[in-house]
């Protein structure tokens, strides 16, 4: 029997693989076999240098996500590049906190065009090419503030629920045609993205309180989870958000 998981031969293109998630991310779809464009304001040398030690393709794309220039432009070098696009992962996104009754309009733009607007134009650009070939699978990074409010984080609450909402519409749009839209919602992450939470004792000590599994995860638990929705196991699972979260929702 082959292996269901097994992306030999299939191309990703992932938003933000620098560091933390998207790195996590990019490496195991590599592991398993897949060549990476990698898209960013700098270059992901780390992740390139390890995704070719692998033996594989690598190719980097130099983009403000921020600045919401032409997408499609993105979409165009990955396939010039590597010669298709087969998964696309919506990984880069920032986060602003601050009070809501303080909270700045350039906060708000900020954090909705890079998590919401460039995700969307970005699976756009991306699906117009795989409808044409009748196949692929984009993830959508999500999270725990899919599900609930958060404290201090307006723009990030409402850019992640944007988050869910697209990844169903598409979804709806796009299984038929042969497209899988699915989503990660990760719990709490050790990564840059946290590093204010994780240095607040008290703030860390009671979320980890409410994690079932007694950790804060690592980019690593990302992967896996990636993996199976850029694969063929997940061939009949659309528009879901996947909670990999340590049990977080469960409490």
């Amino acid at each position: 029997m082959s292996n269901p998981f097994d992306l030999s031969g299939k191309v990703a293109l992932v938003t933000g693989a620098n560091t933390g998630i998207g790195q996590g991310i990019a490496l195991a779809l590599a592991g398993a076999g897949a060549d990476l464009a990698v898209v960013g304001h700098l270059p992901p040398d780390e992740t390139l240098d390890k995704a070719r030690a692998l033996g594989r393709r690598a190719h980097f794309i130099e983009a403000d996500l921020l600045s919401i220039e032409p997408v499609g432009r993105v979409v165009e070098e990955a396939v010039a590049a590597l010669g298709q696009v087969d998964i696309l992962v919506n990984n880069a996104g920032i986060i602003r906190r601050e009070d809501a009754v303080d909270f700045s309009e350039k906060d708000w733009d900020d954090v909705m065009n890079i998590n919401v607007k460039t995700v969307f134009f970005l699976s756009q650009a991306a699906g117009r090419h795989m409808i044409a070939r009748g196949s692929g699978k984009i993830i959508n990074i999500a999270s725990m503030l899919s599900f609930q409010g958060g404290i201090r984080v307006p723009s990030y609450t409402a850019s992640k629920s944007g988050v869910a909402g697209i990844t169903k519409l598409l979804a709806n749009e796009w299984a038929g045609k042969g497209l899988n839209v699915n989503a990660i919602a990760p719990g709490y992450v050790a990564t840059d993205n946290t590093a204010q939470l994780r240095a607040d004792e008290a703030r860390s000590k009671a979320i980890l309180d409410r994690i079932p599994a007694g950790r804060w995860s690592t980019p690593e638990d990302i992967g896996g989870p990636a993996v199976f929705l850029a694969s063929s196991a997940s061939d009949y699972v659309n528009g879901h958000i996947l909670a990999v979260d340590g049990g977080w929702l469960a409490r």
